[in-house]
Parts: C-alpha cells; sequence; structure tokens
C-alpha cells in the first residue's frame, strides 16, 4: 500500500459527487468545490468552509475555477503529504460521538476492568462477551429492554460507566480535538510517546452547519490510546487530543440526490493497517449495525449548545483490533511508521502514517493566524447564510 494520492483516493461515484475541502494555495488555505471534474476556490462567497457549509444550497456556490480534477490529482500527489491538501474542515468544534457500537462498549469495559494493561485484556473479553455480548446487540438504547438488561448487569456486579453510554438514554459525545488542529489526507498523525497500547479508530464523520443541519459527510481517524483511557475515564482527553491525533478526508461530500443520510446509515467502513515490520492488519465497521441513528447523535451533539461555525461529529467504530501484533495475548497497537488507510466507496480513502505526538509536525497555525491571513486577502465576508 502506497501513500499516493490518486483517483483511486476520491468516490467510486465522483461523477455525481459535489466534494468540499481545503488547499494551500499561494496565498493561503483555501476553501474549493469539487463538481463536474472542475475544482474551483470559492473563498470570494465563502472564506472559510464554516461560511461554505453555512449557505443555504453549499453545492451550488460559485466560483474562480482553478483546474481540472486530474490537475488538483497530480498537484497533490506531487507535493508533501499533508501539505498541499489540508483537512476539509475548519473553525468547526470537532465533536465525536463513543461507545456508539456494541463491540466498543464491550472492549471499553475491558480497558476500564484491565485498567488499561493489554496483558489482562484476553481474559476479560472471553467472559464479557459470553454474558452481555448479544444482550448489548439486541437491544434499542434507552428501551425498556435497555433498562432490563442494565438492572440485571448492576446485580451482577457487571456494571460499568461504559455500559451506561452504550444503551442508556444519553449518548456518550466529547471534544476530540481543538478548532483547526485537525490534520488531512497524507499528515503524519501522532500517539503519544509514552503510549504502549493504542489503534486507530476508522469513522465516519458527519458535518454540520451552524443550526446543527447536518450537511455532508467525509472520513476521519479517531486514534485512540487504550492503555490511557483504561487508567480512568477521566483521562479521556489524553487518550483523544494530542498533536496531530485527529485526521479527516480526504473531502466533505455534500449532501444530495446522490449521496443522503442513508448511504452514511450503509457505509461499510474498511481499516487497512500495514507496517515496517511487514504486519497487516485488516478491519471492517458496518454502520448498520450502530446502535443510535446518526440523526439521533447529530441531534444530542447539538443539545442546548450554540455552535455558530458549526461541528463534525466522528460517529464511532464497530472495529476494535485484538488481533495480536508481537507476544500473544497482547493484541494489536501502533508501531512507528504504520500506514492507515480508512476508506468507503462513496467518501474515497483517507491515508495518514503514524509518528509520536512529540515528533509530528507541531500545529501552529490557529484562529489568530488565519484571521490575519483572510484580513490580508481581503477575505471578510461571510456570504449567504443558512436557510
Amino acid at each position: 500500500m502506497e501513500q499516493t494520492f490518486s483517483a483511486a483516493m476520491l468516490p467510486t461515484d465522483l461523477e455525481s459527487a459535489v466534494l468540499a475541502g481545503r488547499l494551500m494555495l499561494e496565498d493561503g488555505p483555501t476553501p474549493i468545490l469539487i463538481r463536474g471534474g472542475e475544482v474551483f476556490d470559492v473563498s470570494q462567497a465563502a472564506p472559510t468552509v464554516s461560511d461554505l457549509f453555512d449557505r443555504a444550497d453549499p453545492a451550488a456556490t460559485e466560483g474562480r475555477r482553478l483546474f481540472p480534477l486530474e490537475e488538483l490529482i497530480d498537484r497533490v500527489a506531487a507535493s508533501e503529504p499533508g501539505a498541499y491538501l489540508l483537512s476539509p474542515i475548519d473553525l468547526q468544534v470537532v465533536k465525536a460521538a463513543g461507545v456508539t457500537f456494541a463491540v466498543s462498549a464491550v472492549e471499553r469495559v475491558i480497558e476500564e476492568r484491565a485498567r488499561g494493561d493489554s496483558d489482562r485484556a484476553a481474559g476479560i473479553r472471553e467472559g464479557l462477551e459470553a454474558r452481555i455480548g448479544g444482550g448489548i446487540r439486541s437491544v434499542v438504547p434507552g428501551s425498556e429492554d435497555a433498562m432490563r438488561l442494565k438492572a440485571a448487569l448492576i446485580e451482577d456486579g457487571m456494571w460499568s460507566q461504559y455500559l451506561e453510554v452504550a444503551i442508556g438514554p444519553d449518548a456518550e459525545i466529547f471534544t476530540k480535538s481543538p478548532v483547526l488542529s485537525t490534520v488531512g489526507w497524507g499528515g503524519e498523525i501522532g500517539v503519544r510517546s509514552d503510549s504502549t497500547w493504542n489503534n486507530p479508530e476508522p469513522e465516519v464523520v458527519l458535518v454540520a452547519d451552524k443550526n446543527g443541519r447536518a450537511v455532508g459527510a467525509t472520513l476521519g481517524n479517531d486514534v485512540n490510546l487504550r492503555d490511557f483511557e483504561g487508567r480512568s475515564a477521566l483521562l479521556l482527553s489524553k487518550a483523544k487530543d494530542n498533536n496531530a491525533s485527529c485526521s479527516i478526508g480526504p473531502f466533505v461530500r455534500l449532501f444530495d440526490a446522490s449521496f443522503t443520510m442513508d448511504d452514511v446509515r450503509n457505509a461499510v467502513v474498511e481499516l487497512v493497517v500495514e507496517g515496517r515490520d511487514n504486519f497487516r492488519l485488516e478491519g471492517v465497521s458496518t454502520m448498520r449495525e450502530i446502535s443510535r441513528d446518526p440523526e439521533e447523535l447529530i441531534r444530542q451533539a447539538q443539545s442546548e449548545h450554540h455552535y455558530p461555525d458549526g461541528f463534525t461529529l466522528f460517529l464511532g467504530t464497530l472495529f476494535a483490533p485484538v488481533q495480536d501484533r508481537d507476544e500473544p495475548g497482547r493484541g494489536f497497537t501502533h508501531k512507528m511508521g504504520d500506514l492507515v488507510r480508512i476508506s468507503t466507496p462513496k467518501l474515497g480513502a483517507l491515508l495518514n502514517r503514524v509518528t509520536t505526538s512529540k515528533a509530528a509536525p507541531p500545529w501552529t497555525f490557529g484562529v489568530r493566524a488565519l484571521m490575519r491571513n483572510l484580513a490580508s486577502r481581503g477575505l471578510t465576508g461571510g456570504g449567504q447564510s443558512a436557510a
């Protein structure tokens, strides 16, 4: 698996797709639309992608033609990974939903009971799956059946805070990373240098405008440190929010007649990890098995909060890697140099290489830098607001 940008990184039905993203042009980060095989700079109408997604019809936004899509592919392939094709979001708050699949619920309970110790995980997994794996899959979160299962698990001394968000009425919604900190296609992704048990989390990511309207979807890697979160759920921020620990891309596919929320509900997300040690890991996350509907997760993320620049929402993953990489029983963990590929036909493919958060390029282009850049370019208007 090579880290080369090509047409294979794009949706298989590209001719009917409208894609939004960001390029690092000579003047600075620039929102673009891809439609009809052409790339358009839409920064005059929408200086940020946040502005773009707040428009009543983002896909119809007019812009300056830059070049044909084939040239964009060549330019990205010829550039340094992550330097030209940026993460397709900017001012949106990056939120994530956790424990939205039965398997992920079981794995989080394992982390909690093993206290982040991968050596203890295998034995705990066998017992938990035998007792609660099927039970979690069979109930609707928040339903009467879910409450009966909860009561039975409490009586058996098997209850966990992770099971509460798996089958209870309230989803786990957390902030994944700061505004403007996400890494795009090809960029290095980071795990803390002091983590010894970690993994990728391949997910579909919804993008919402300031009113909580879902306008499109993309792919993401919610890089996770299992040892940190397993020691204590209060270490979630250290497990999730680190330099280069969140990748999104390559583009946001806008919802239209050819791509709807039902396509998100039916998506099959594939994961391939290839290591320099010739290790290969493959996994699949089938969105049909999600416990909570994507629109319900968007509603819970919006809640009573106000996100004036919109938000993105990682929908969670079915994938929980248990394949041994080195010693039997120790399961999977990343090694430096791993190449991670996350893909689904209607969204394309997201590729990133693993390093430590310490070694990854430092994140320096923040909100102030963006505002100064836009002001220097005279891009201060927000364009048309959402309906």
